[in-house]
């Protein structure tokens, strides 16, 4: 029995980052038009740190711009970084647009990705705390 408690507690974090993951994805897609673009927020943790990246893989070549902001959400401190550019991919190609390292000690950030390319916009957005 306690081997497999020490097992569940070096799973958690893991499951985590999977239930995460999976919330993202499932939050990815265009405004109405369902296709295999995907659109994710993918978010990891180091120490006390947190990454955040904003991901892309389209269904076909494709050419586009991209807005991706993060935003803290309560706590002290303010974060509000925007970062934004013209981008191009090739088909079933992951490209990450946009990236930041925060201080993930007890914050949680609001982190959003829009992406117009193809003559459709493809939005996905995630909450990131210190539940990483």
């Amino acid at each position: 029995m306690l081997r497999n408690s020490k097992l569940l507690t070096r799973a958690a974090p893991a499951l985590i980052g999977l239930a995460i993951a999976g919330a993202a994805y499932a939050s990815g897609g265009s405004d109405g038009n369902q296709g295999s673009s995907l659109c994710e927020i993918k978010a990891s943790a180091s120490g006390s740190m947190v990454s955040l990246s904003g991901v892309f893989v389209a269904d076909g070549a494709i050419s586009g711009s991209y807005r991706f902001q993060v935003t803290s959400v309560g706590g002290s401190g303010n974060t509000n970084i925007r970062q934004g550019g013209g981008f191009s991919a090739g088909a079933g190609e992951e490209v990450t647009l946009g990236s930041v390292m925060l201080g993930g000690y007890g914050a949680q950030y609001d982190a959003s990705l829009e992406i117009t390319a193809g003559g459709e916009t493809f939005t996905c957005s995630e909450r990131v705390g210190a539940s990483i």
